[in-house]
């Protein structure tokens, strides 16, 4: 399983009238954006083309952080986007990735460990990505 982050763009905050370096968190999050899909061995399972990757890679990261990471599943709660968009849940087999715009389909399980190994390593895309259009990533907690 892989989440794969192409594409970095500002959506909305040329026409909300701000720079990167002068926006609140909020605008950060939503309108720093790439194209994100979910692959499992090579195969495109998801894509969306305009996807809040900034805000994606900040509620992992408090995910990973919490007490409860590794015990609940992840959920993102958003006025922004429909809720579940992103979905990590924890099976008998292990932790599976989906989405509710495909809601029968769902990566192949993964130990916990090798979950945290690919939201780390796409959070270093992430702020690669960020960086690569001259904002400083810091805003994004550390996983």
């Amino acid at each position: 399983m892989q989440f794969v982050c192409r594409n970095f763009g500002l959506s909305d905050m040329p026409r909300r009238g701000l720079t990167p370096q002068e926006a609140p968190l909020e605008v950060l999050l939503l309108d720093i954006e790439a194209e994100l899909s979910i692959r499992e061995q090579g195969r495109e399972m998801w894509c969306e083309e305009a996807f809040p990757v900034a805000k994606l890679a900040y509620h992992l990261a408090l995910w990973l952080q919490s007490p409860s990471a590794g015990h609940e599943d992840f959920e993102p709660d958003s006025m922004q986007a429909e809720e579940g968009l992103i979905r990590i849940a924890r099976s008998n087999e292990g932790w599976r990735v989906g989405s509710i715009l495909t809601p029968g389909l769902w990566t192949s399980p993964v130990a916990w460990e090798v979950l945290v190994a690919e939201i780390k390593r796409f959070d270093r895309a992430v702020r690669e990505g960020i960086a690569g259009m001259g904002i400083d990533p810091a805003f994004i907690p550390e996983p």
